[in-house]
């Protein structure tokens, strides 16, 4: 019987010994490409004056640090000529302008100079209406499961026009805000609302709502964004089917496109305390 265990702890040692070999994953080295986050957002009884862009690079993917674009061209004009330039805080990719004029309709188009290469993109800016109003409903558990707040915001579709929404809800306990994206095909006219879920909601807790009105191809930019990120139940570790091109594009070298997307929009903003 010593015998039998004496092999059995010997073979558990090899196996043990096995698992903790380190396995090298390979992984392909690409070049970098360019990230824009240029987010025109005129908020209702502001001046809209002040806007920001930020340039990053893609990088590999073990790391940490997204890399920061520094000494780009940065500009956006409009339809009659008149251009804003955007200035960046040295050595952050940050590139602000604080004489911008917002106008609702008003087509805009981004221009963006780097590493001797020019990129551009156009959009309009859409207004959006007012949010009516934010209200909480409890929600009962399910098994064990304790009772949920969930929060509803109203807002009220004008009914001319094809309209595209997206809202964008923050709260006190989650760094990462979540995005909701519609569009008025079955509300022209009507009053519609978003719902807000988290499990861990409480009394307290605060939740800051933006509701943005934004075109069309946007919406689609980011209905097919939520789903590769898993928010429509591709789940996280599901395989994107294709890079997602935004609308800037590359106008020096279109085979070396840039990443992320150029959107102007008038939104609404509302602070909600949960009761």
């Amino acid at each position: 019987m010593k015998n039998i265990n004496t092999i059995v702890m010997l073979i558990a040692t090899i196996l043990l010994a096995s698992c903790e070999k380190t396995v090298g994953i390979e992984l392909d080295d690409h070049p970098p490409k360019l990230v824009v986050d240029a987010a025109i957002n005129w908020e209702k009884g502001t001046a809209g004056n002040l806007q920001k862009i930020k340039l990053t690079t893609t990088t590999s993917y073990f790391s940490y640090t997204i890399p920061s674009v520094s000494g780009a061209e940065v500009s956006v004009s409009n339809s009659v000529g008149s251009t804003f330039t955007f200035v960046e805080t040295p050595n952050t990719g940050e590139y602000v302008c604080e004489t911008f004029i917002p106008e609702l309709g008003e087509t805009y188009t981004l221009n963006i100079v780097y590493n001797g290469q020019m990129l551009t993109a156009t959009e309009i800016m859409k207004p959006v209406p007012e949010i009516d109003r934010v209200e909480q409903e409890l929600s009962p558990g399910i098994g064990n499961e304790d009772d949920r707040i969930d929060l509803k915001t109203y807002y009220t579709d004008p009914g001319n026009s094809t309209d595209f929404y997206m809202m964008r809800v923050q709260t006190s306990i989650n760094a990462i805000p979540q995005f909701y994206v519609t569009d008025d095909e079955f509300f022209q006219g009507n009053q519609i609302f978003a719902i807000y879920i988290n499990p861990n909601l409480m009394s307290g807790n605060i939740a800051e709502i933006k509701l943005y009105g934004i075109s069309q191809r946007y919406f689609n930019y980011m209905t097919i964004l939520a789903g590769i990120s898993g928010a429509n139940g591709g789940g996280p570790f599901s395989t994107p089917p294709a890079t997602l091109r935004g609308n800037v594009y590359n106008t020096t070298n279109p085979d070396n496109f840039a990443l992320g997307y150029f959107s102007v929009s008038e939104i609404d903003k509302e602070i909600y305390t949960v009761q």
